[in-house]
């Protein structure tokens, strides 16, 4: 859908030394009391500040922006409809959700994030913009910004070694994981055999409609993880947002068993014990994947399934939102492959292990 576009003019200076950011508000009184915050945070610059998707648009056609602030109820056209044009548009420029919409469990704030937006944050009544509010977004924006390590070039896939593909797929995503994922599981056949298991940085509150997309999207059974679980073919497991997700063998196969013990990243759920417990159980038979996230989540786990003779394929930094968690691995050399989202996913349907 394209918008069409608007004549629209802004009174913010270039800044060639700070990300530029671009607020879209369909209030001005939001608009103004934002670009205060960010003005005074000092890190990023404001680029302009527009009432609604046409101006964004129109906004972009003649100006670079790193990042984007983005409402979802405005008129004419909504935030979320606007969001993958707005995406295109700046170029891949981070987006930011900051919206009222975006409660505890709320459905918008998945959607938001399975469209592209990196992150979301809740928009508080007018009379609340000060204070914690403004600290918030800068630490928001702070972190979607922060420096990672520069990529070579994505490491195709290698010769599969001895021994063919493997039993199980384990995928840990944090910031941007979401679209990512969304991406992967698209080129997955719902024919598909083997089980899924995710660790998606999320609250518990949002894990139900999360878990209901993954099924959409997987085209199979899709459930959030409980003690005991039974780990079956064709099926997706979610960690849930208050416990850690590890496997344990059992005399039918493999089960999940939940954890609440604190994890080395300060993460829960945690990407770590997921794969390390993975590694125990699985050998050379487990692939673990790693989609866009902040930190370093997952790269001792990784490490424990290259140990252990299995495979470890990362999301590419020029596809990720935040290249902290792919990157800490691609960089420490446990990563088998490099690839952006869609060719994991065409792997993962080929069954082929890549070669470490």
């Amino acid at each position: 859908m394209t918008f069409g576009s608007t004549k629209t003019s802004t009174r913010f200076v270039e800044s060639r030394d700070k990300p530029r950011i671009l607020i879209v508000d369909d209030s001005v009184v939001a608009r103004a009391v934002i670009a205060r915050a960010i003005d005074a945070g000092g890190r990023f610059a404001v680029a302009g500040a527009v009432p609604h998707a046409k101006a964004a648009l129109a906004f972009l056609h003649g100006q670079r922006v790193d990042g984007i602030l983005l409402d979802i109820e405005m008129p004419g056209v909504d935030g979320l409809t606007a969001l993958p044009e707005l995406i295109a548009a700046s170029k891949g420029a981070k987006v930011l959700i900051v919206s009222s919409s975006c409660g505890d469990g709320a459905v918008a704030t998945i959607e938001a994030l399975s469209l592209g937006a990196a992150d979301t944050l809740v928009k508080p009544d007018i009379g609340d913009f000060a204070g914690r509010f403004s600290a918030t977004l800068d630490e928001k924006l702070s972190r979607l910004f922060e420096t990672t390590p520069t990529s070579s070039a994505a490491m195709p896939l290698a010769t599969d070694r001895a021994g063919g593909g493997f039993d199980i797929v384990a995928i840990g995503a944090s910031t941007g994981g979401i679209h990512a994922l969304s991406q992967l599981l698209r080129e997955i056949p719902a024919s598909f055999p083997l089980p899924i298991l995710i660790t998606q940085h999320l609250p518990d509150s949002f894990m139900p409609y999360f878990a209901a997309q993954v099924a959409v999207l997987a085209g199979r059974p899709c459930e959030v993880a409980t003690d005991h679980m039974r780990i079956r073919p064709g099926r997706v497991i979610i960690a849930p947002g208050a416990a850690h997700i590890r496997v344990v063998g059992t005399s039918e196969g493999a089960a999940v068993r939940l954890s609440t013990e604190p994890s080395k990243s300060g993460c829960t759920p945690s990407v770590d014990p997921m794969f390390e417990s993975l590694a125990e159980v699985y050998g050379s038979r487990a692939l673990a994947i790693v989609l866009s996230g902040m930190g370093k989540d997952g790269s001792e786990g990784a490490q424990r399934v290259i140990d252990r003779g299995g495979s470890v394929v990362v999301q590419d930094q020029a596809s990720s939102v935040v290249w902290g968690m792919p990157g800490a691995i691609a960089t420490n050399g446990t990563a088998c492959a490099i690839m952006p989202p869609k060719e994991i996913g065409k792997m993962v349907a080929s069954r082929r292990r890549p070669g470490c």
